[in-house]
């Protein structure tokens, strides 16, 4: 479903040119976790924003369903984003003053669901991550993990194709990251969703179909993780 081949990604300013990525190539299926580790810096988050079609390569090609995500025009890229893809980013981004149901209602709302339908969808979405006690609190009344969750919420709702989590769990304790990473685990297994996961947690990642190791925005390592 998922498809980087040969890509590279540069970061120029004025004092020296940073090689994000180099040459890297994988792809995740349909239906399969792909669990990415690797040291700060060494090319992941720029790995998912290529994906998201939130930053476009500089060489290489970089595929959704078969189709070159640079050929996308700006729009077509914020619906592939919209309708396509499950972006959990390491910044929750929520509306300040605003309630989590609403906040988790968000992408719904821009995808044309109507407004009663999207509250009960993200409410369905707040239940599975833990949070429908909290469903009218604001992000001002919520803890870092809560927030979290929400923005999880947020992603999921609309059954994306293709998830891209950018450390889910950072904010988490234990139990909750392995309730979050199954319940990933599991939309790929029963809803054939792609889902990359970005993870510094070994455990976690070892739940995942394959692991891929990426240093200086090279890959080092591709190997199956699991399946009990």
């Amino acid at each position: 479903m998922l498809t980087l081949e040969q890509v590279v990604k540069r970061y120029r300013s004025a004092a020296e040119e940073i090689h994000a990525l180099e040459q890297v190539s994988l792809s995740v299926e349909a239906g399969e976790m792909l669990a990415l580790q690797g040291p700060s810096g060494s090319g992941k988050t720029t790995l998912l924003l290529l994906a998201a079609r939130a930053l476009r390569a500089d060489g290489g090609t970089v595929s959704y369903d078969g189709r070159d995500l640079a050929s996308f025009s700006e729009q077509q890229a914020a619906q592939y984003r919209l309708s396509e893809v499950g972006l959990i980013a390491q910044n929750t981004h929520l509306m300040a003053r605003v309630s989590a149901v609403e906040n988790a209602a968000t992408k719904l709302l821009l995808g044309g669901v109507a407004l009663d339908r999207a509250r009960e969808q993200a409410m369905e979405w707040l239940e599975r991550v833990g949070l429908a006690g909290n469903a009218q609190r604001t992000p001002e009344e919520l803890s870092g993990g809560e927030r979290q969750r929400v923005a999880i919420a947020r992603a999921l709702a609309g059954q994306p194709r293709l998830i891209l989590a950018d450390e889910p769990t950072a904010n988490l304790d234990s139990q909750r990251s392995i309730d979050i990473v199954a319940l990933l685990g599991g939309l790929a297994r029963e809803e054939d969703a792609a889902v990359l996961l970005v993870t510094h947690d070994g455990e976690l990642a070892r739940t995942a179909d394959r692991v891929l190791a990426l240093r200086d925005g090279r890959i080092e390592t591709d190997v199956a993780a699991r399946r009990a």
